[in-house]
């Protein structure tokens, strides 16, 4: 399956299909100097069968974790870029979730102010969210995504066979982001993930359906100037949880799915938390408001005393509201505490 993503000289198309890794050449143009990102967590075969396609290949991985987007991983990898002589006309090829995406593709958004990099997501997390629509990244004093760039990959290839290799507890996490576009965009899709009874049967459905609303979206506000922020159902808060040190170590798909209940109406919280619930998701957490609010208030969407959040009032619709931060206790306290 081939999803276009229109939007204009920066269009690319997005591969849906099992088994696409063991023919990724055919797929990515690798007659070049190609760095290959991965992480400590994905299994190694995947980064070396693009090994195999490349005239010349390197593979560099990070440690996994969110702690690899920061600026020592981002100097690290233009250094050995440096060192190893790529120029403009060559390419990063990002394997692995969002980590190894958002930070690859900030290196290739500036590496020579600019060069060619695909995602071949390997989570579910990515794979329905994450490495399309050309948000790339690094954090920076505990903020997430703070620096970086809008910066759209040449390609996307999908393969759900590697959601194989991961735990269930990281396939559910991954499930949220396609659970939070469901509650602001599409019943159908919700009432798919909620009656499932074959998951595995029905993941392409999710990852397509998932992927025509992000990018349908994309194609509208690629760089987030209006519709595009329906995309942070569950973000503002859920980044907060993120950042709070003290809640341990809760995946970003475990931070969103908290952060969608305290925004949302009574019924539509009852809703989402069943399905949350259903895919063993955290729906409460133990935390000081203050901390999680202090955060907020560095929230790229925070406006002086303000921020504007995406609400749900019917599963399948949104609203965006600008709601006093001062308030936001309000709705924390009445959603997850």
């Amino acid at each position: 399956m081939v999803l276009p993503l229109n939007l204009g000289e920066q269009s690319y198309d997005i591969i849906i299909e099992r088994g696409a890794l063991n023919k990724i050449g055919s797929y990515l143009n690798l007659d070049r100097k190609v760095l290959i990102l991965t992480d400590s967590g994905v299994p190694t075969e995947y980064s070396k069968k693009i090994l195999s396609a490349c005239r010349e290949g390197y593979i560099f991985t990070v440690e996994q974790g969110e702690r690899s987007k920061s600026f020592d991983s981002y100097k690290e990898i233009l250094s050995f870029m440096v060192n190893h002589a790529f120029t403009r006309t060559d390419c990063v090829v990002c394997v692995g979730g969002g980590v190894c995406g958002d930070l690859g593709g900030f290196v290739a958004a500036s590496y020579m102010r600019g060069i060619d990099f695909y995602n071949v997501p390997t989570t579910l997390l990515s794979q329905v969210d994450s490495s399309i629509g050309g948000k790339v990244a690094i954090d920076l004093d505990g903020v997430k995504n703070i620096v970086g760039a809008f910066y759209q990959p040449k390609k996307v290839v999908i393969d759900s066979n590697t959601l194989k290799t991961l735990d269930k507890r990281q396939v559910n996490a991954g499930l949220c982001e396609a659970i939070k576009m469901a509650a602001t965009c599409d019943k159908e899709l919700f009432n798919l993930i909620k009656n499932s009874t074959d998951f595995d049967g029905d993941i392409d459905e999710i990852i397509l359906k998932s992927l025509k609303i992000k990018g349908h979206v994309v194609e509208i506000d690629p760089k987030e100037k209006g519709l595009r922020k329906v995309l942070n159902f569950g973000h503002t808060i859920g980044h907060a949880v993120e950042s709070d040190e003290k809640l341990g170590n809760l995946l970003h798909g475990e931070c969103v799915a908290i952060g969608m209940l305290p925004m949302c109406s009574a019924k539509a919280r009852e809703e989402i938390k069943a399905v949350l619930e259903k895919y063993s998701l955290p729906t409460s957490i133990n935390s000081d408001t203050d901390v999680l609010i202090s955060y907020i208030m560095r929230d790229k969407k925070a406006k002086g005393d303000s921020i504007t959040v995406i609400y749900v009032n019917e599963i399948g619709s949104f609203e965006m509201k600008d709601i006093k931060i001062s308030l936001m206790k309000d709705y924390i306290n009445g959603g997850i505490l």
